[in-house]
């Protein structure tokens, strides 16, 4: 198939461009490089069926080219990272809002399958400590906390795209994504494992923000490419939204201790502030962790690699680097 991959140059897109072009198709990849990076692809470029194309999903002109030119389109283009968007509000919500009417709209015209790639940002800052289901209510914060503008921009990006499919019968699939990691993502935009086994592999002090007692799950890259493929073909799932993560959850304050113990780090444990590390008015989410029954049930269990396993490949691929 000819598919077409917004924000291919990150770091999911780029083993989602990987994992498709070794299923042997013909892979496009979108990316205007302002949180992807050239060399998370350059080992593919010499692969002939792959093209990259710097530019905007924001560009109607150019999306209209290459929509019209594909068979089906993963849209995973959009502002990431909490540090990020905190920096960046304004062009993240342009970016993550417009750039998916975009998409939606020239798939519409197209009549092109689309898999959207929503966060697990979108659940809020729900409390308790029970694993989010899709149809759960969300709880979100104030306009004035630029934190929760992303959360907001995600959900109207899954509203547009489950009213395109009700409405117009636009076949398209929604994986809410549980904080991904594995080798080559980068610690610059607020992703928590990078920065903390950059720090602990140069014996840097580990900084935690808050309290450390925000519990998370981690999932591997190739676990979530797995999943993303597997929906993606299934029939059953257009018009529908799957949480796309894995049910082990830690404390980032026993993650960064965890770190320090995988990498032999002799890095003291230091806590910071979010006023110090963000904004004066940042406010957190307390549990963050999905109930995964919806996608097992239709494509069986995907999360395979244990936190302790993943953590160590980060390891060695920095220590590599």
């Amino acid at each position: 198939m000819r598919v077409l991959l917004t924000g291919g140059a990150g770091f999911i897109g780029s083993y989602l461009v990987e994992s498709l072009l070794n299923d042997g198709h013909i892979v496009t990849v979108v990316d205007n490089l302002s949180t992807g990076s050239e060399d998370n692809i350059a080992h593919l470029m010499n692969f002939e069926n792959f093209r990259f194309v710097q530019g905007d999903i924001l560009d109607y002109k150019l999306m209209f080219k290459y929509v019209s030119e594909c068979d089906c389109i993963y849209h995973l283009a959009a502002a990431v990272g909490v540090k990020y968007i905190i920096e960046n509000h304004l062009d993240s919500l342009i970016t993550n809002v417009r750039g998916t009417e975009i998409v939606l709209d020239l798939a519409h015209v197209f009549q092109k399958k689309v898999f959207l790639a929503s966060s697990s940002e979108v659940y809020g800052k729900n409390g308790g400590s029970k694993s989010f289901k899709e149809t759960d209510d969300r709880i979100l914060g104030a306009v004035n906390i630029s934190r929760w503008g992303y959360a907001f921009s995600k959900g109207f990006d899954e509203f547009l795209a489950v009213s395109y499919h009700r409405s117009k019968g636009l076949p398209v699939v929604i994986g809410r994504l549980f904080n991904i990691c594995g080798p080559r993502q980068s610690p610059n935009y607020g992703m928590v494992i990078p920065r903390f086994v950059q720090q602990a592999i140069r014996n840097e002090p580990i900084t935690v923000y808050g309290d450390g007692k925000q519990v998370r799950s981690f999932t591997y890259i190739n676990d979530a490419i797995v999943a993303i493929k597997a929906v993606m073909d299934k029939k059953e799932a257009e018009g529908e939204v799957f949480n796309i993560g894995s049910c082990e959850s830690i404390t980032i304050g026993a993650l960064a201790l965890k770190i320090k113990a995988l990498s032999n780090s002799s890095s003291q444990i230091c806590f910071v502030p979010y006023s110090q590390a963000y904004e004066n008015n940042f406010e957190d989410m307390f549990y963050r962790v999905p109930d995964t029954s919806k996608i097992e049930n239709l494509i069986g269990s995907f999360s395979k690699l244990k936190l302790d396993e993943m953590i160590k490949e980060i390891v060695n691929h920095f220590r590599g680097n």
